[in-house]
């Protein structure tokens, strides 16, 4: 018993092999925390409906995809400065948005914004998935639960400041700085050459969509739907249609993201005790139990305790089937096959509000929450396929 390792040491030793990465991850995680806990001051700057706001958002999730499908070819060109590039690159993207300049300034904010963390994300995930190919250790679930924390830490803090006066400007220029501070940490000294493959740019491998990807960005795309279900439809679901109180509903989201967080952490250790096929299958099955409880739920209390076991389930599906996508990619194909399973699984952030949205009209949010148990189960024959390529 003395002998089995400590859960501190158990993360302590997979930050410090992964610390370029994970100081990106977290870079990553305070940008956008703290950009989207400002994003009612920035309205009322930009003077916009919430429909005008969306579509100028929209800009920002076009410009990540374009540079993801853009980043493995400027990675292989950047070589080992594309993780501290990609990471000062989003430091002063963060900085733009808050600058009260007008709709058409925010656009070309968000497209910098939107297009350094699509890059950087492709940069830190294959590089993530390098290590764990060299060195044999599971990272990914780690490295996506900083993130979490990160963006939920940025976001309260965030909050903390606009309650007490700061301006926009001054949350993210704050923001700003201590992303460019951790760009430091993104570089590598080093430990670079002892790893098998050249590292997030690596290699060719071309556009052709092999089924690897295409099935782990499918298990992107059943996880991001979910998450999204939660995101954009808890709040009203709990308040309308469960009767909760004004504000009760805002419950929904917060356990949802702090349980992703936590439960990237317990992915952490489960990964490389059970194994990445084992941790899918249980994720799988317990995001759509947490989401059965939702439907069934009488009243809020039990709503919370779904989207508990929801946010618990999902939390590992998005890092575990990118660092299978990883393993099973040639070292030199692996920014491309981890750049294309993103891209498809980013699609279910634009189809997963509006598409459950639809059902919503035609058969409310139960319904709505019935396409994501369908969708989570469904999952479960894409891990199954994923597996046969595992051999």
């Amino acid at each position: 018993m003395a002998d089995r390792p400590l859960p501190v040491a158990a993360f302590l030793v997979p930050l410090a092999v992964s610390r370029a990465p994970s100081a990106g991850f977290a870079a990553m995680g305070i940008a956008w925390g703290a950009l989207m806990a400002s994003m009612p001051d920035i309205k009322a700057q930009l003077g916009v409906g919430d429909g005008a706001l969306g579509g100028l958002l929209l800009v920002a999730a076009l410009a990540a995809i374009a540079m993801m499908l853009l980043a493995p070819g400027l990675g292989r060109r950047l070589g080992p400065a594309a993780l501290p590039v990609g990471t000062f690159a989003m430091g002063l993207a963060v900085m733009l948005p808050a600058q009260d300049w007008g709709p058409l300034f925010f656009v070309g904010a968000m497209l910098a914004m939107g297009g350094s963390s699509g890059a950087a994300e492709v940069w830190f995930n294959a590089r993530i998935s390098t290590l764990e190919a060299g060195r044999r250790m599971a990272l990914m679930n780690l490295n996506h639960a900083l993130y979490s924390f990160a963006y939920a830490g940025a976001a309260a803090l965030a909050g903390l400041a606009r309650a007490t006066g700061w301006s926009p400007q001054a949350i993210l220029g704050a923001a700003g700085l201590a992303v460019l501070l951790l760009a430091l940490a993104a570089v590598e000294r080093g430990e670079r050459e002892a790893e098998a493959g050249s590292g997030p740019g690596a290699g060719g491998g071309g556009w052709r969509l092999a089924p690897v990807p295409l099935l782990a960005g499918a298990l992107l795309l059943v996880a991001f739907l979910a998450e999204n279900a939660a995101e954009a439809w808890s709040a009203l679901y709990i308040e309308r249609d469960l009767g909760a109180g004004t504000g009760a509903g805002a419950a929904g989201p917060a356990l949802l993201g702090l349980t992703m967080g936590v439960g990237r952490l317990a992915g952490q250790l489960m990964a490389s005790r059970l194994g990445d096929q084992a941790l899918l299958r249980i994720g799988l099955w317990l995001g759509a139990a947490g989401v059965v409880v939702v439907i069934a739920a009488p009243g809020p209390a039990v709503a919370y305790a779904g989207f508990i076991g929801l946010g618990l389930g999902i939390s590992v599906l998005a890092p575990t089937a990118l660092s299978v996508a990883g393993r099973l990619a040639a070292p030199a194909a692996r920014a491309h096959v981890i750049a294309q399973a993103t891209v498809i699984g980013y699609l279910g952030f634009f189809l997963g509000p509006g598409m459950l949205g639809m059902v919503a009209e035609l058969g409310g949010l139960r319904l709505a929450y019935g396409v994501v148990a369908l969708a989570l189960m469904a999952g479960l024959a894409l891990r199954a396929r994923l597996a046969r390529h595992e051999g």
